[in-house]
């Protein structure tokens, strides 16, 4: 069933409800305020000229159905483009329409259902009815709509009651029309005085399901893609796309999953405090989620199954292809039936056939007990007359006797035919026998076919679904073939890269090595050369303390002279020791000076040049040690 012909079905109750005088005719200007209508609740922009010239006033007066039908195909079902306008606002204009004038319950009784629910109805009724006009809705499909209500508001459905008013004569004659439906349903028949809030969540949860297309509807928790955490989502699944919202009243919805032919579902473990886990994969994301139980979780992938292979196949509606399927069980059921009744007609016509030839039988046989006693009422006669004309009839005896040949010969004659009759019937008895035994075999043989053919479809759909297990082994196979690949190429490039670092690493550690082993030999030298320097340097100090500390005649000097401050200069800032220790010998030098006396200066003064050239080699190879063995040190820290 299209678009175009379910928007037919809500607009042929808006025309029938303008014809107030049920003619089959509307008027014009009515049928100008339907179509404007219609074109605002369809998104199509509206033409008032070509609405003027169809509709014109002239003397044709009102406009039937089929007058109407080229200009609502013309100009407003030929604009119509899914996807751009509610269905819902169209269905509620026509029900606007004619609720007005045909949905009037009695006030008196308490089981009246809701404009919203009554409004429901009307549309389930217009998508399981028939596509003939008047809209009827066959008694199978009233049961199975009943059934899907009745499962929603966990109720069994009373069969008795629903025979009652199916066996009903206008019923039997015409299907169910939608209001004598909508009175079942305000009867409190089916509901069973059960409560109106819980009848509208039934009647809400059916229309979601068949009109709607919602395959299931429900909270699961969902990990999230970013911080990984669990939080609990109502979700939507339609066929094509599964949406999900932070509650049931789908106000805020927080994502929408499409679905196609790349998507499948998977069974997980479980794990992180959760179970009854799957997830749901696609071309670029995985979504992990978990139900309240194991039966929940069954539901939900069957029915996640069930609308990728809804999408496959190109259909947008899963109770759409079950109704079709259904018309298409009734109406095998109903071929069935023609063709039992034509069986049955022909096997009476059989019965009957046997029937007058057995009448014909017995006339034969009363034909020939008839002519049996005529032919005994003869011979009686003759015999009389035989017994009475003898003696007066000798001179006929021969005629007589040609007579009475002529008779026997008669007789054989007659006898001959009633032989044939016997033989005919006995023909037509084995005719029966061979007729029943023909009729028998026909049965078993429709039996075993029944048979083979439920045997051979369960097969089909075993073969079908081991075909898909299959099929799906074989994606997760190369799926995983493809995966272990990556990894192995990145192993082998990870491996590579540490090898290289690896090789890097041992000839820098080579290099230091060596670097550490030619550092070692200068320390050595250096340690070596340093206390050389150092011996030298105390050597030359005794020299010089004694060669600047001489006695003088009648004067007599303490032991620590003033050439006993000497030290080696810091490694830290030798310039600046050897410049005090320069100025601590100027000043030393005068008082020497001053106090040895004249005679005595100019060995003061050899003394001092000499010793200023020891101290300033003495510390110029101290400060080039330290150097060295700072450089060590920093060598070592470094390795």
């Amino acid at each position: 069933m299209d678009l175009r012909s379910e928007l037919l079905k809500s607009i042929w109750y808006g025309f029938t409800a303008l014809d107030l005088e049920k003619s089959g005719k509307v008027s014009k200007s009515q049928l100008k305020v339907l179509s404007h209508n219609l074109c605002t609740v369809l998104s199509i922009p509206h033409d008032p000229v070509a609405l003027e010239e169809h509709f014109r006033d002239d003397d044709d007066g009102p406009v039937s159905s089929q007058g109407y039908m080229p200009y609502l195909n013309k100009y407003i079902l030929d604009k119509v483009e899914e996807g751009c306008f509610v269905k819902e606002q169209v269905d509620e204009l026509c029900w606007t329409l004619t609720a007005k004038k045909n949905y009037k319950p009695g006030k008196d009784n308490k089981n009246v259902l809701p404009g919203k629910d009554a409004f429901s109805l009307w549309c389930l009724f217009n998508f399981l009815s028939e596509d003939k006009y008047p809209l009827i809705m066959v008694p199978d499909e009233v049961e199975y709509l009943l059934k899907k209500m009745c499962m929603a508001m966990s109720v069994e459905l009373n069969c008795v009651e629903l025979e009652d008013f199916i066996s009903k004569d206008t019923v039997q004659q015409n299907g169910f029309t939608v209001w004598s439906f909508l009175d079942m349903m305000n009867s409190g028949k089916v509901t069973r005085g059960m409560d109106q809030e819980i009848t509208s969540m039934a009647i809400e949860e059916v229309y979601r399901e068949i009109v709607g297309d919602v395959l299931k509807e429900g909270y699961l928790w969902k990990k999230g893609q970013l911080r990984r955490n669990w939080k609990e989502r109502w979700f939507t699944l339609r066929p094509g796309t599964l949406a999900y919202y932070t509650s049931e009243d789908r106000k805020d919805r927080q994502g929408n999953i499409p679905l196609d032919g790349d998507c499948c579902v998977e069974v997980l473990p479980d794990r992180d405090g959760k179970r009854c886990m799957f997830c749901l994969k696609t071309l670029s994301k995985t979504y992990e989620m978990s139900a309240s139980d194991t039966k929940q979780r069954q539901e939900w992938t069957a029915a996640i199954q069930t609308a990728i292979r809804l999408h496959t196949e190109g259909k947008t509606s899963l109770h759409k292809d079950l109704k079709l399927k259904r018309r298409e069980q009734r109406e095998q059921r109903e071929r069935g039936r023609l063709a039992k009744e034509e069986e049955l007609q022909r096997f009476r016509a059989l019965q009957e056939e046997k029937e007058r030839k057995l009448a014909e039988l017995e006339l034969l046989k009363e034909a020939q007990r008839q002519a049996q006693v005529l032919l005994e009422q003869d011979e009686m006669r003759r015999r009389q007359q035989h017994d009475e004309m003898q003696r007066a009839l000798e001179v006929q005896l021969r005629e007589a006797e040609e007579s009475r040949a002529s008779m026997q010969a008669e007789m054989i004659l007659k006898e001959e035919e009633a032989e044939r009759q016997r033989k005919r019937i006995k023909e037509l008895e084995g005719l029966q026998m061979s007729l029943e035994e023909a009729l028998h075999q026909e049965i078993k043989a429709r039996q075993d076919e029944e048979v083979f053919r439920y045997a051979q479809t369960g097969l089909l759909s075993e073969e079908e679904e081991k075909m898909k297990a299959l099929m799906a082994l074989q994606d997760e196979q190369e799926e995983y073939i493809r995966k272990t690949q990556r990894e192995k190429q990145e192993l082998r490039q990870e491996m590579e890269n540490k090898t290289r670092a690896l090789e890097e690493a041992q000839r820098q550690l080579e290099e230091v090595r060596a670097n550490r082993h030619r550092v070692d030999q200068d320390v050595v030298a250096a340690q070596r050369k340093l206390r050389q320097a150092s011996t030298n340097v105390k050597h030359w100090n005794v020299q010089m303390n004694r060669l600047m500390s001489p006695v003088g005649p009648g004067e007599k000097r303490s032991s620590g002279g003033s050439f006993s401050r000497f030290q080696i200069p810091s490694q830290r800032d030798p310039g600046l020791r050897l410049r005090q220790r320069s100025e601590e010998q100027d000043d030393e030098s005068k008082e020497n000076v001053d106090s040895s006396g004249a005679g005595l200066e100019d060995m003061v003064l050899l003394f001092s040049s000499r010793r200023e050239n020891c101290v300033t080699n003495c510390v110029s190879f101290v400060v080039f040690v330290m150097e060295k063995v700072e450089r060590l040190s920093e060598y070592e820290f470094i390795f």
